[in-house]
């Protein structure tokens, strides 16, 4: 028994101090100061409500001013419904936290520096004429797709590029290893989470090594990684070691919409002629070393090839945010015909498009391919996804595909990560349901993998989740494919996992838990601000 409490009196002082250590460190403060930012804005809403005599009437004149602003705005109907309700509720403060979030405040900056980037850069790969003649020819349908993104950015179509799918991070971690140790002139990273531990420290060791062979090697990670996993000094940790280092949007003790939008993506490219992307983060548990959820089920694509070079533009935009351009041409010029397979003797089959998408723009491209996939399918349309958080346009894209009697196959986590999520995800069921859509659940764990395939002749593999964070907030990237032979792995892939998924129907639904339909019921009229 005094062994035991010995036991709790240490355990409790170790989380005594490490509670202390976060209060007193630097992610304290900046939590601190940000709280007083958003208190200091409250009080201000009070001392207006109070001052001003006939507040009742001013209220109702600002609310109403507010209404028409909001659906003048360029917003979706979904995000408009949810403001509504926000300045309904609360006139004043609504009013002036919709304006706040009108003038992005905080990321002004970061988004005419983009905006620059991309302008600037835009011509920096030219798309071969053949290619998308050829595409033309045999998918009219993917030619005006790829004619769409096109737009949107310096996104062409390639040939004659390799895709491998690794359909879980510990086949990423192994074939990531062997390529990284390959490099010869650089490595660039893009992360969304990076953890210490056994995945990020075998990768490492091979940055560190390289850099001090001459390999110019770069890191960019996401900044809310220093609520959670690194370190503020992580990147001076870096340099010390040879490697370039930046955190995106780093935390600051200011309320700013910047906050909202993140990088998302998972970018890794070699020597630009090889490159990752998918939904596997450098930490743990994508290499299921770590259990916090069952098995972590993900997935990712490597190419070989031009279409590399995609990537390594999209790192080196993000990259020079914020900063004086630099040249990408020495980045962009490298030799692809070595590193494909060596028993190829024709040509590859397929197309690939790899593209990224802003928040900082009106395109909402990820949710626009996802939904041309379902619009053009004659036989079925696969997904994988950890989240489901659906617009109203996306919604009736899955109920119509469904409608049309296309075979419309959803696996979501068994075992979910965040608990209002998933009971917002519960919402879309029933009406998903009754489209003819089927939705699976995933009985060892959780899903990660952004996948979705389509009538074993198209696919697409990103980082790009069925949910508004995804398609509204966050800076994102994927790889469309037409006609390439990973298809059939990914479509397998698909079959293998569903075959360890447990099916929602109609019976299961009524025996939700109350508390997952109330709590879902009422996070679902602010899921466009969630």
């Amino acid at each position: 028994m005094e062994q035991q409490q010995s036991a709790g009196l240490r355990l409790w002082k170790k989380s005594k101090q490490g509670l202390i250590s976060i209060v007193f460190s630097r992610l304290g403060l900046i939590v601190f100061l940000f709280f007083i930012n958003f208190g200091l804005m409250f009080l201000a809403y009070r001392w207006f409500a109070e001052s001003i005599p006939q507040v009742n009437g001013v209220l109702t004149i600002i609310e109403l001013i507010m209404i028409i602003y909001l659906f003048n705005c360029d917003y979706d109907s979904d995000v408009k419904l949810t403001w509504l309700i926000v300045i309904m509720i609360f006139p004043l403060f609504g009013s002036l936290f919709l304006l706040y979030t009108r003038f992005d405040v905080g990321h002004r900056a970061i988004k005419h520096e983009m905006q620059k980037q991309i302008q600037d850069t835009k011509e920096s790969l030219s798309q071969d004429p053949n290619v998308i003649a050829n595409l033309r020819e045999e998918n009219p349908e993917s030619f005006t797709l790829v004619h769409y993104v096109g737009r949107t950015g310096c996104y062409p179509v390639y040939d004659n590029t390799e895709v491998t799918y690794l359909s879980l991070g510990e086949d990423k971690l192994e074939e990531l290893l062997k390529q990284l140790e390959a490099a010869k002139h650089f490595i660039f990273l893009e992360y969304f989470i990076v953890e210490e531990g056994i995945m990020w420290g075998k990768v490492l060791e091979i940055l560190a090594r390289k850099a001090k062979e001459g390999v110019e090697v770069r890191m960019l990670y996401d900044g809310s990684c220093e609520f959670t996993t690194l370190p503020h000094d992580y990147p001076k940790r870096l340099h010390r070691l040879g490697i370039q280092c930046k955190m995106f949007a780093p935390l600051t003790p200011f309320v700013s919409t910047v906050y909202n939008y993140r990088d998302h993506r998972k970018i890794l490219v070699i020597d630009g002629h090889t490159a990752f992307t998918g939904g596997i983060n450098l930490a743990d548990e994508y290499i299921n070393v770590k259990e916090k959820y069952g098995h972590w089920k993900d997935a990712s694509i490597m190419l070989k090839g031009e279409a590399a070079k995609s990537f390594t533009l999209m790192f080196l935009q993000m990259w020079n945010c914020g900063t004086r351009g630099e040249d990408y041409s020495a980045f962009l010029r490298c030799s692809y015909e070595d590193v494909l397979r060596k028993n190829a003797t024709d040509k590859l089959k397929g197309y690939v498009l790899p593209y990224g998408d802003s928040p900082l723009d009106h395109d909402k491209v990820g949710e626009r391919i996802y939904m041309d996939i379902l619009n053009q399918a004659t036989e079925y349309v696969h997904i994988m996804s950890p989240y489901l958080i659906l617009d109203e346009e996306m919604e009736a894209a899955l109920q119509f595909a469904a409608e049309r009697g296309i075979d419309v196959k959803i696996i979501l986590p068994g075992i979910p990560d965040k608990k209002g999520p998933n009971a917002l995800a519960k919402t879309h069921y029933k009406s998903l349901l009754t489209s003819g859509v089927k939705i699976y659940e995933y009985t060892p764990g959780f899903i990660h993998s952004k996948v979705f395939v389509s009538d074993d002749k198209k696919a697409v593999v990103g980082t790009i989740n069925l949910d508004y964070r995804s398609f509204y907030h966050h800076f994102e990237c994927a790889a469309y494919m037409y006609g390439v032979e990973c298809i059939s792995d990914v479509e397998k892939d698909f079959c293998e996992t569903l075959e360890k998924c447990s099916r929602v129907t109609f019976e299961t639904i009524k025996k939700e838990k109350l508390s997952v339909k109330i709590k879902g019921s009422l996070l679902k009229a602010l899921a466009p601000l969630i």
